[in-house]
């Protein structure tokens, strides 16, 4: 393939040579299913899939008649096939509508609910309301069923977007015209829209209703309108909303303090939300571990690093079963800040809990220890953990090989990257140029020529 560009209307086009449109049209007429294939010389690998799905998708996005193209291409549209391509689409809904008119003319295509709701999901995050009606109505006469996550995701567009009575239309007309049933999941998303819009009075009268029908409301029930109170400064409401619930005997699944401090966070009351989990505290209690990593990882991203490792110390003196998410919030955090110490305190914690550390876990504790300088202890503890803790991957050994470079420790730097490279793990370009660079600087010539003989070795260039 070569590229030629041509410059029409402000754009530039890709112009494909025939031989590579015949792989194309071979490639995607080959495969019917994504099930594991066994690469060969012959039989197109799943990389060629992808990239001929990855051709069509430009030629729909690009071209200003791509049906031409399209029809130039001679493909064996399947739904998976359409399927992708509306997905890769999904950002431009007119070109993702064009691809789908163009799919149905194909005479060996049916299409099937699947394409059919990722077209009607795009067009409503695009509000195209009339299309995706159209598209719809021609479900139904096509006998195809509407799914419930698609129905809800419409619903909860519609609020979204201030439609507030079409999302109260649709629901109310959802066992008539749509053939579904109002689920838990149903009320939820128009839940949803109606707080949207701050109609908390509708939304209350909506959990009336559900419960008269019969349905019990969801932790996802409860966080909606929690969430909606917290995010219009009515903290006294949803404390009000949830007292009653209880009084009705529908406790919510979560407790009511670790819905309000969710709620906090998702509104942003980052200080209201500490001052809540300190009166916890001092009162003997702690949040559930999903409402604390979350808790957690808001203020770390705020700066106070600090005020989570107490906090961390404090809940598990009450009883706090922390998990692994807790000190993969937590270790780079104080890692970061320079806290080496801290960090090996937290890691052997992690261990002490039966948990055996990722590289996610060692990584930034490695890189900190390099950035105070403490390559030694680096490297000793490097070797540690890849007899103890799960093997290093890439994304490590390219953060070593740099923090080595930066420290102008070359030859270190080239044992790792040929380390790597025995693993079967294949360094980025950019490490070979720092770590060649650096050793001819150094006057290693001989090694950076071993590394250079490497790097044409695994490139083939």
């Amino acid at each position: 393939m070569f590229h030629l560009r041509r410059c029409t209307g402000g754009r530039l086009f890709p112009i494909y040579t025939t031989d590579f449109r015949a792989s194309i049209e071979s490639t995607i007429c080959h495969f019917t299913s994504l099930e594991p294939l066994r690469s060969s010389d012959s039989t197109p690998t799943k990389g060629d899939y992808f990239a001929a799905i990855n051709h069509v998708v430009n030629i729909v996005r690009r071209e200003v008649h791509p049906e031409r193209s399209l029809n130039r291409l001679r493909l064996s549209v399947t739904s998976e096939f359409v399927f992708r391509v509306l997905r890769a689409t999904a950002r431009s809904s007119n070109d993702s509508l064009r691809f789908f008119n163009w799919a149905r003319s194909n005479p060996t295509y049916t299409p099937t609910s699947i394409e059919y709701e990722q077209l009607a999901k795009s067009l409503a995050s695009h509000k195209k309301y009339e299309s995706m009606w159209k598209i719809l109505k021609q479900m139904k006469d096509l006998s195809l069923d509407i799914s419930g996550e698609t129905l809800c995701f419409i619903i909860e567009q519609y609020g979204k977007n201030g439609h507030v009575d079409q999302a109260v239309e649709l629901f109310n007309g959802v066992p008539k015209t749509l053939k579904c049933q109002q689920t838990v999941e149903v009320y939820n998303s128009l839940l949803h829209a109606l707080c949207e819009v701050k109609m908390f009075h509708g939304a209350y009268a909506l959990i009336r209703r559900m419960i008269r029908k019969g349905l019990k409301p969801d932790k996802r029930t409860y966080s909606i309108l929690v969430n909606g109170w917290c995010s219009a400064g009515k903290m006294k409401e949803a404390q009000e909303f949830l007292d009653e619930m209880s009084r009705k005997g529908f406790n919510p699944p979560a407790r009511g303090r670790d819905l309000l401090i969710e709620g906090l966070l998702n509104a942003g009351y980052l200080e209201s939300a500490k001052e809540m989990v300190n009166k916890m505290s001092k009162g003997g209690f702690v949040p559930d571990i999903q409402t604390f990593n979350t808790l957690i990882e808001a203020i770390t991203k705020s700066g106070e690093v600090d005020f989570c490792i107490e906090m961390y110390y404090t809940a598990c003196k009450l009883g706090l079963c922390v998990d692994i998410d807790t000190y993969k919030t937590l270790i780079p955090a104080v890692s970061k800040i320079g806290k080496i110490d801290e960090a090996f305190r937290l890691l052997n914690n992690c261990v002490e809990d039966g948990h055996k550390p990722f590289p996610s876990l060692y990584a930034p504790i490695i890189k900190g220890m390099c950035r105070n300088g403490m390559f030694d202890d680096a490297f000793s503890f490097f070797s540690d953990m890849k007899v103890k803790a799960h093997p290093p991957n890439r994304p490590v050994y390219t953060m070593l090989i740099t923090m080595c470079g930066r420290g102008g420790k070359f030859v270190d730097a080239a044992n790792y990257l040929v380390e790597m490279t025995e693993m079967g793990l294949v360094p980025i370009s950019r490490c070979f140029d720092m770590v060649t660079d650096g050793l001819k600087n150094s006057g290693k010539h001989d090694l950076a020529m071993r590394i250079e003989q490497l790097e044409v070795q695994l490139r083939g260039v």
